[in-house]
């Protein structure tokens, strides 16, 4: 395959998911915004997320100060922000039509439907102050692109470069919404004494799409430590961290060539050292420190990958 096409599909996998893996950021700290608080409390959770999704600088650029319904804006329909969800969605529609003879037809369709009724609606019924329908709408067309991929697409070189895409951005964002919600808990990342509440890690839960499954395999309580293993070690969660890193390595077996053998064998070793990874592994030296071990990976692969098969060093 040409480099070219497999940048393509590569960033199609990366855009999408960084759209849906941005609504679910957001759905954690919007629901989390509506409970009881201090005004002060309120700005220092989205500050969190800000940070934890390295965009704090970007946003001072254009606002002065933190409140809610500019940084739902910002993160959602800013089409100022690279990262934005709208941007995000629009970028993958490009990307879409730049290699539409190797994707199916009914991948395209998805995915331009996708970004023009984003852009008809953002303005009007999408907007920051019924967000939630947003994110849903996000989810929902993020559910369906999926399965129009997993029905349709050929399983050749294409499809392993988009796979990687996907998951290797997954693995980032679910670590980075587990990382702005311990943010949050001062002495949570290392199992330490913090006032048990129940519902902000439920939401997170959910957010992941996770909370039934939760209660379903597993008999530990909703408490921070649980809910970040759970999220990061579970090889049978579909937006675990493990899980994720497990499709990256095992699609980057598929597209090896003679450059590939240190990426491949450090996502190995990313895989080895989740699949293995315990509660005891968090609490030891810190959930923080472990997760942005975890960043640091993602980005370094992300690199290589652009170097080894993209004819490039991929952009952050």
């Amino acid at each position: 395959m040409l480099s070219r096409t497999a940048d393509h599909v590569y960033w199609l996998g990366r855009y999408a998911e960084r759209a849906e893996n941005l609504a679910r950021t957001l759905d954690v700290q919007y629901r989390l915004s509506l409970l009881p608080h201090e005004v002060r409390s309120d700005g220092v959770g989205w500050e969190h997320m800000l940070v934890t999704l390295g965009l704090e600088g970007a946003y001072a650029e254009k606002h002065a100060s933190i409140e809610p319904h500019r940084v739902i804006d910002f993160l959602a329909f800013d089409r100022g922000n690279p990262s934005s969800i709208l941007n995000c969605l629009r970028a993958a529609r490009e990307t879409a039509r730049a290699v539409r003879g190797s994707i199916s037809s009914e991948m395209w369709e998805t995915f331009n439907s996708t970004w023009l009724e984003a852009r008809a609606n953002a303005p009007s019924r999408f907007t920051a102050r019924n967000v939630a329908e947003f994110i849903d709408w996000v989810k929902y067309r993020a559910h369906l692109a999926r399965g129009v991929v997993l029905g349709s697409m050929l399983r050749d070189e294409g499809y392993h470069f988009m796979q990687i895409g996907t998951f290797l951005e997954r693995a980032d964002g679910v670590a980075r919404l587990l990382l702005a919600r311990l943010a949050g808990e001062p002495g949570a990342d290392v199992g330490g004494p913090v006032a048990l509440d129940y519902y902000p890690w439920s939401v997170l839960l959910r957010a992941l799409s996770a909370f039934e499954i939760f209660r379903r395999v597993s008999r530990d309580s909703v408490t921070p430590m649980h809910v970040v293993a759970f999220a990061t070690f579970r090889p049978d969660v579909p937006r675990s961290v493990l899980r994720s890193a497990q499709l990256v390595y095992e699609n980057l077996q598929a597209v090896a060539n003679a450059r590939s053998a240190e990426t491949e064998r450090r996502a190995g070793r990313l895989h080895a050292s989740l699949r293995f990874g315990t509660l005891e592994t968090l609490t030891s030296d810190g959930a923080t420190p472990y997760l942005r071990h975890v960043l640091a990976t993602t980005a370094d692969l992300s690199e290589r990958i652009g170097r080894d098969f993209l004819g490039h060093a991929s952009p952050a």
